[in-house]
């Protein structure tokens, strides 16, 4: 097993608010090697953008009661100073918002936002900055990057947005970037496109990647390992095999089964009936209970843990491992 470029162990995330304790992150774990690519999937609130935003120190103590250990590159990331992390965040690790049109200043060129990024650390003229900023616009495939780095986000289709926010986040060559929802509000083509993309570039850096989604259909050829998020924890974990075509965890099967299959005629997609559960007010036992119908009575008590059945595969299901796989077999990968 090649070192882990990030250990994230037992990471809580908890926010202080007026009507209770909000358990955003509740003993979180997961890794990531060099050149790998991790998918974190889950419906919105299940604490996935969180999770990273504390990893790159965007959530701080002085916000939330932050337990647990972040390790990067042999350091704790928790433990260190503001002006320490300053300089990590950005050269080391690097972060693709979920929204460019807000991640991108509209009274400032696409261009010189991205060499003010690259002058924050490193020691070079204005004039190499940008000439670095129109490197990275073509190296992400923009036409006419010279021309675009002079014009302004609302010049910019969505996905040219997106493309110069990848631009931005690669443009200080960082050991691990984080993708928060890189495709929402593209249409499938583009999507393909910026997943293609960021792809080709984590070949090319050797760059961890951490693609986070509540798309299981997004991540399919692009991660190596999938973690499934619910409630603040991970429900199931596995290789990106492990979660396609053996899922563990009924919350992973409802994903599934909202996802279209080509070559078949559906009337109407099967969601998750229900709601994702408050973080104030999580259910006792186990969190997806209200919404699963394969619960039974020690669901109601007793809180599943992260077990692994095979390998890295994981899942936190009372269920036997039997009734698991025939009901994948029989209901999750049946044809429709």
């Amino acid at each position: 097993m090649p070192e882990p470029l990030l250990d994230v162990k037992d990471l809580r995330v908890h926010f202080p608010t007026d009507d209770g304790l909000v358990k955003a992150v509740d003993g979180v774990s997961f890794s990531i090697a060099p050149g790998e690519t991790l998918g974190i999937v889950g419906e919105s609130g299940s604490g996935k953008s969180v999770s990273c935003l504390t990893v790159m120190g965007l959530v701080t103590r002085k916000q939330a009661d932050i337990q647990g250990d972040v390790i990067f590159q042999g350091q704790d990331l928790l433990q260190l100073p503001a002006d320490e992390m300053r300089g990590i965040r950005g050269a080391k690790i690097s972060m693709i918002f979920q929204d460019p049109m807000t991640s991108l200043h509209p009274f400032y060129r696409v261009g010189d936002q991205i060499a003010e990024a690259i002058r924050e650390h490193r020691d070079v003229s204005k004039r190499e900055a940008f000439n670095q900023a129109v490197e990275m616009l073509d190296r992400v495939r923009i036409a006419k990057p010279k021309e675009r780095a002079r014009q302004y986000p609302h010049e910019f289709s969505g996905g040219m947005r997106q493309r110069a926010m990848i631009a931005m986040a690669l443009s200080l060559n960082p050991d691990l970037l984080i993708a928060d929802e890189p495709t929402t509000a593209l249409d499938v083509t583009v999507q393909a496109q910026i997943l293609d993309l960021i792809d080709t570039l984590r070949q090319e850096f050797n760059a961890a990647v951490i693609i986070i989604t509540h798309d299981l259909g997004v991540v399919a050829e692009h991660c190596d390992e999938i973690q499934v998020m619910y409630a603040g924890k991970i429900v199931e974990t596995g290789k990106t095999d492990d979660i396609y075509y053996s899922p563990h965890h009924p919350y992973t099967w409802g994903l599934l089964g909202s996802i279209p299959r080509l070559g078949q005629e559906l009337d109407r997609l099967n969601p998750i009936h229900g709601l994702p559960p408050s973080l104030i007010n999580v259910p006792s036992g186990c969190a997806f209970r209200p919404r699963c119908r394969y619960s039974f009575d020690r669901c109601i008590s007793d809180v599943p843990e992260l077990i692994p059945t095979d390998g890295f595969h994981a899942d936190a299901c009372h269920l036997s491992l039997q009734d698991k796989e025939r009901v994948v077999r029989e209901e999750v990968l049946a044809p429709r």
